[in-house]
């Protein structure tokens, strides 16, 4: 474990690379170590923020008064492997998600391949519920094993007990809501309840990959939706789509580091609004609708994509937003023009060079005042806001 009080800047430590320092920084090697240092910050009463790869963080120019704990752990483990039970793998909460993808697709372990090049890390995964390209990590899990801050023990989630849903779950929701009789510190924030020291998941064996639930990614590879594609081809389109966006960790897969200012991003910063079935004709008659499936389909990778609620229909973010009159790269004027929208894609706010906090915060203001003026929605952040607000 390394403890320092003259901590590196959050800027260091995220993908937006902005952010002030924190009052002390510890990087935890071990599980002992992570869980030492957050029931000591707890014991002490002071403020804990720990960090996986950054990549959902919008950290305030004034740092962080109180501890920040970067789980630096990596690895990952295959318990068992057979042809009817599939693979059973298990992973330390610092491992690199994209790593664990790749692994997964030369391993032939099916049902995160569309979930490539996300960053951040595998303990954020179950946090947010994370998805992409039709794919969900719920459809994978099986268990999720967390350090609960108010009981002072290790506990262990099945996967069903996690109400998983879109970009939410049990660890997410802590942070939010009022104390009750059952948590009376309620809301944890900015970190959860519940810290993820690991994550099980079981995988279906096969060189093709779960059906394609993804129009776009369909498109790509030539197939239909609900139909399959070998796995990495599958990975190789996601990619390029992906880049394509500028939705990549930056100085991975080609692109040297701060090549493309595009990602320096938090990826998508506005989650993309899921309203009632029965509300939806609210919605502008030329805004896209998308069906809301269940987080977890009925097979993770079989046939199924997941039953549809006939109650939920979610609409685009993006289409939103540049509907609005935002369009790629667009900033506001003076110093604020650090930071933009993504020159690739609407959904993602992006530090140009030199942007603070502040910078961020005002465009994601003017870009959710726009949406709601123009079309009474009110666009939520996906990124956690520390010391922000919008």
């Amino acid at each position: 474990m390394s403890l320092s009080t003259a901590a590196p800047s959050l800027a260091e430590l995220t993908t937006l690379r902005v952010g002030g320092p924190a009052d002390a920084y510890v990087e935890a090697t071990t599980e002992a170590e992570l869980i030492d240092t957050i029931r000591a910050a707890d014991d002490a009463g002071e403020p804990l923020l720990v960090v996986g790869g950054g990549s959902n963080l919008l950290v305030a120019d004034e740092g962080f008064g109180g501890v920040v704990v970067r789980d630096a752990r990596t690895g990952f483990e295959r318990e068992s492997q057979d042809a009817c039970g599939g693979a059973s793998v298990t992973a330390v909460g610092g491992q690199d998600w994209d790593d664990l993808v790749v692994a997964a697709v030369e391993n032939g372990w099916v049902g995160i391949e569309s979930l490539s090049g996300i960053p951040g890390t595998v303990g954020a995964a179950p946090v947010q519920n994370i998805g992409a390209y039709g794919q969900e990590v719920a459809g994978a899990l099986s268990t999720v094993r967390t350090w609960d801050r108010l009981r002072g023990r290790v506990r262990t989630f099945a996967v069903g007990e996690l109400a998983l849903g879109y970009r939410t779950s049990v660890l997410k929701e802590s942070m939010r809501g009022a104390p009750t009789a059952d948590d009376p510190r309620a809301p944890w924030f900015p970190t959860p309840r519940y810290v993820v020291l690991a994550v099980t998941f079981q995988f279906r064996l096969g060189t093709l990959s779960a059906p394609v639930g993804y129009g776009e990614l369909a498109r790509r590879l030539g197939v239909e939706v609900g139909e399959r594609a070998p796995q990495g081809d599958l990975r190789a389109a996601v990619l390029e789509l992906r880049a394509g966006k500028g939705m990549l960790a930056d100085g991975r897969f080609g692109a040297a580091p701060g090549a493309d200012r595009d990602r320096f991003s938090a990826g998508s910063f506005f989650t993309n609004p899921v309203v009632p079935a029965d509300q939806a004709h609210l919605l502008p008659a030329e805004a896209p609708r998308y069906p809301v499936r269940t987080a977890m389909p009925m097979t993770s990778t079989g046939p199924s994509l997941g039953v549809v609620d006939p109650t939920l229909v979610k609409t685009s973010a993006a289409w939103l937003i540049d509907h609005a009159g935002f369009a790629k790269g667009f900033g506001l004027a003076g110093a604020a023009s650090r930071a933009t929208l993504s020159t690739k894609h609407t959904l993602a706010l992006t530090n140009r060079g030199g942007a603070s906090a502040d910078d961020v915060v005002a465009l994601a203001r003017v870009i959710r005042d726009g949406v709601q003026d123009a079309y009474g929605i009110t666009l939520e952040p996906e990124p956690v806001l520390v010391g922000v607000s919008l």
